[in-house]
């Protein structure tokens, strides 16, 4: 914070350092971490940090009682948009448990697979991914989400790929997620059902048990497909409010080698893609370096 107001100060007195923003905005690569006059920008930041410069007057103060304002009416707009989309998926993807027909579960679980269907067909023509040789991928809740089962069938099968999936482990208060290599040592004919036959979490999620100790390290992941419950145009994304992935991802990219960081593949239905609409986003939130839905890639 400190070298903040010293550049912002600079910035102000001099008016040579105005057009900053503008002309190093060009030449900056958003994924990687840069050091800007002094100042260190986070990767995920980064974007972020070049538009203020860009789009706002530079002022001599920055005050912490409006940083805090920032910061809840940020946590506030993600609680009522998660509220929003939550009953917008619960409308077209009704649980088991609902008192809906059995034939309108019937055609939400048709829906529901169609789409999964279509935007992993997109992701197996990307070029990124046919270059990748291992693909951290989440277990699907049984409702509510796209499907990953017929996809994992694919990856180990038929690519070959090297698969980690999810563990969040029993300490839920940790908030803390390991993804845990599974395609070894195991029958590939069935390698999903064995996955999906895992014990459930508290959110009916499966997961690797603790015996196995396969956990993937900085490096190991070569394209993190990252699920959540809305994407935008701006490739931003709104979890689900515990930041399991973004802790995640900055543990794995912070001690990787630029080169060496997960590309990162959001994907999402129809129903929780954004497309007038922004999400806002704090200081620890990643954003995507691409966006897949059933229709579209971003």
């Amino acid at each position: 914070m400190h070298h903040t107001k010293i550049l912002l100060f600079s910035s102000f007195c001099n008016p040579s350092l105005q057009n900053f923003g503008s002309s190093a905005l060009s030449r900056v690569k958003i994924n990687h971490s840069k050091n800007i006059r002094g100042v260190h920008l986070r990767p995920y930041h980064y974007r972020q940090s070049c538009i203020s410069f860009t789009s706002t007057r530079l002022h001599t103060k920055i005050s912490m009682s409006d940083s805090t304002k920032n910061v809840t009416d940020i946590r506030k707009q993600k609680q009522l948009l998660r509220k929003q989309i939550r009953s917008r998926i619960r409308s077209v993807y009704p649980s088991p448990s609902s008192s809906t027909s059995d034939d309108d579960i019937n055609a939400a679980k048709m829906r529901l697979t169609s789409q999964s269907n279509q935007v992993f067909d997109q992701l197996f023509k990307l070029p990124q991914y046919e270059a990748a040789s291992s693909i951290g991928f989440f277990l699907s809740m049984p409702f509510g989400e796209i499907q990953t089962r017929d996809a994992i069938q694919r990856m180990v099968n038929k690519d070959g790929k090297t698969l980690y999936v999810p563990r969040v482990g029993m300490n839920f208060e940790l908030c803390d997620m390991d993804l845990v290599r599974c395609d070894s040592n195991c029958d590939s004919s069935n390698l999903e059902g064995k996955l999906f036959n895992f014990p459930t979490n508290k959110w009916n999620i499966p997961e690797p048990p603790t015996t196995n100790s396969n956990i993937a390290t900085p490096g190991d992941i070569d394209l993190l497909i990252v699920p959540g419950l809305a994407f935008d145009c701006n490739l931003h994304r709104l979890g689900q409010g515990k930041g399991y992935y973004d802790r995640f991802i900055a543990k794995m990219n912070a001690a990787t080698d630029t080169n060496e960081k997960m590309l990162l593949v959001g994907v999402c239905l129809e129903e929780q893609f954004l497309e007038d609409e922004t999400i806002p986003i704090s200081d620890h939130d990643f954003i995507m370096d691409m966006v897949l839905t059933p229709s579209k890639k971003f």
